[in-house]
C-alpha cells in the first residue's frame, strides 16, 4: 500500500511563520545598530580626511583656508567655500581643474553653470548618517546644490570670528595659542531643511555662517527671509532636528546624543551635548581659556 505525504497543517504553517518574524524581529534591530554603527565611522573618518587635508594646505601655503572668501577687493574665487579650497587635498583635483575653469569663465557667480562644485555631491563631504547630504537637492529658490554635514568652527560668533575658519580668514596653526589640541576646528551640522544652508561649495551668506561655517554660539544677523522667523540667538551645542530650519544656527548630528568635531591637531572626537558650556572656549583660537575635556 503506497504511503500519503502529509503536508503542513494551517497551523503548523502559521507557527512556523511566527516563528520567522519573531527571528526577523531580533535580527533586524541588530542589523540597524550595525549600520548606523559603520555609518558613524565613516562619518569620523570623513572628518578626520578633511582635516588632515587642511593641514596639507597650510604646510603648501603657510595658513588655512579661508572659511569663505567673499567678493571683492580682488580677491580670487569669490564666494568659494574652505572645502572648496581643500579639493586637491581629498583627491579631487580633476574637480578642482574644473573650478578653476570656471571661475575664469564665471568669476562672480559659482552657484550656476559652469560651477559644476556647486551640485555635486562628494562622499567625503557627507555623513552617511545622513542620506540627503550624497544626492544633490533642490532649494525653495530652484537652485540645485550639493550640502555637507561638516562646517568650520569660526568662533563664538560670525561677529567675533575668533577661531581658525571664517570670512577671510589666514589662520595659521601657530596662531593657535589656546593649544591645537583645544581648539574646534570643524564640527558637524545637518543641511536645513530646504537645504537653503550647508552648501560645500560656495556660500552666499554674507559671512559664510550656516554655509561652510559656524559659531558655536551662533547669532541670527535677520537679514535671510528664510531664517527671519528664527531666535536671534545666541544658539547652544544641544540636539536638532532635520526640519526645524532655526536648527541650521547650531552644531548637532544624527548621531545619538553628540556630534563629532575635529581638532586643530587633527584628531576627532565624538562631543557629548553636556560640554556645552565648555564650547565657547573650545571655539578660540587664542582665547587664554582654561578648558579640560571629560574622558
Amino acid at each position: 500500500m503506497a504511503s500519503v505525504r502529509r503536508g503542513f497543517t494551517l497551523v503548523e504553517l502559521l507557527v512556523v511563520i511566527a516563528i520567522i518574524a519573531i527571528l526577523i524581529g531580533l535580527i533586524l534591530p541588530a542589523v540597524q545598530q550595525a549600520r548606523a554603527a559603520a555609518a558613524r565611522t565613516q562619518c569620523q573618518n570623513n572628518l578626520k580626511q578633511i582635516t588632515l587635508a587642511a593641514h596639507n594646505f597650510e604646510s603648501s601655503f603657510a595658513a588655512l583656508p579661508p572659511g569663505v572668501m567673499l567678493s571683492g577687493n580682488g580677491q580670487p574665487y569669490p564666494y568659494l567655500g574652505w572645502l572648496g579650497r581643500l579639493l586637491p587635498e581629498v583627491e579631487q583635483g580633476a574637480l578642482w581643474q574644473v573650478t578653476l575653469s570656471a571661475y575664469a569663465f564665471q568669476p562672480n557667480n559659482p552657484f550656476t553653470l559652469p560651477h559644476l562644485g556647486i551640485m555635486t555631491p562628494l562622499n567625503v563631504y557627507s555623513c552617511p548618517s545622513d542620506p540627503r547630504q550624497i544626492v544633490v537637492q533642490d532649494t525653495h529658490q530652484d537652485l540645485r546644490v550639493a550640502v555637507s554635514g561638516y562646517l568650520g568652527v569660526l568662533g563664538t560668533d560670525y561677529l567675533a570670528v575668533n577661531g581658525v575658519l571664517y570670512r577671510g580668514s589666514q589662520v595659521r596653526f601657530t596662531d593657535v595659542t589656546d593649544g591645537t589640541s583645544n581648539t574646534l576646528f570643524a564640527g558637524e551640522r545637518p543641511p536645513s531643511p530646504d537645504f537653503w544652508m550647508g552648501w560645500w561649495y560656495a556660500s552666499g551668506a554674507p559671512d559664510g555662517s550656516g554655509d561652510t561655517v559656524l559659531g558655536v554660539r551662533e547669532l541670527n544677523s535677520g537679514t535671510d527671509s528664510y531664517t527671519a522667523s528664527c531666535p536671534p540667538g545666541p544658539y547652544s551645542f544641544v540636539n536638532g532636528n532635520v526640519n526645524q530650519e532655526c536648527d541650521a544656527f547650531h552644531f548637532w548630528s544624527l548621531h545619538v546624543g553628540g556630534a563629532y568635531f575635529s581638532f586643530c591637531d587633527g584628531s576627532v572626537r565624538f562631543l557629548n551635548y553636556n560640554v556645552n558650556p565648555l564650547m565657547p572656549a573650545l571655539s578660540t583660537r587664542a582665547g587664554g581659556e582654561p578648558v579640560t575635556l571629560p574622558d
